[in-house]
């Protein structure tokens, strides 16, 4: 009961497409959170939105992203004066804002986005190689995902759906 009023109201564009950017951005930060699953879910429930929500994602997660660079550009000016530069600094600053691309990566691309502050990449050139490298994650994660059959999301679902309901 519960479980399908939270999925009806969270699939009306009103409610739904706000949820992923704010899901997006927040977890493109350095708190420990996935937006893919709400995307996929939006989608799932809205599968004409394909498009639109992935786009939506992209925006957030990015900007979460840049929210990243922003705070790893104000560390560096703050402590970093003249310090040695570590290996994966240097192979950062060699790469440049290509590396960004890889911002989508579980694990290091958070801090990756905050690194390429920190060594004060060009930000423009960060957040447009971010942005293609989380569209092209959101896009194919969200398509294979919808290849998945049904009767694998709802026996997925099923003891969480019993629980909500008896529990």
């Amino acid at each position: 009961m519960f479980l399908d009023w939270l999925l009806e109201t969270a699939s009306l564009p009103k409610v739904g497409l706000p949820t992923v950017f704010v899901v997006a951005l927040v977890s493109a930060t350095l708190l420990p959170m996935g937006s893919e699953p709400v995307v996929f879910g939006y989608v799932k429930l809205q599968p004409e939105m394909f498009w639109v929500t992935v786009c939506i994602a992209t925006v957030g997660n990015t900007l979460g992203g840049m929210v990243n660079y922003w705070l790893g550009y104000g560390a560096h000016e703050a402590l970093a004066r003249g310090r040695h530069t570590p290996r994966a600094l240097a192979w950062l600053e060699s790469l440049g804002p290509t590396a960004c691309f890889f911002a989508f990566l579980p694990g290091v691309g958070d801090p990756l986005t905050a690194v390429a502050g920190w060594i004060k990449l060009p930000w423009l050139p960060v957040l447009l190689w971010q942005a293609a490298g989380k569209f092209v994650r959101y896009a194919v994660l969200t398509a294979l995902l919808l290849w998945v059959p049904d009767s694998f999301w709802n026996g997925l679902l099923a003891p969480l759906r019993h629980l909500l309901m008896h529990g």
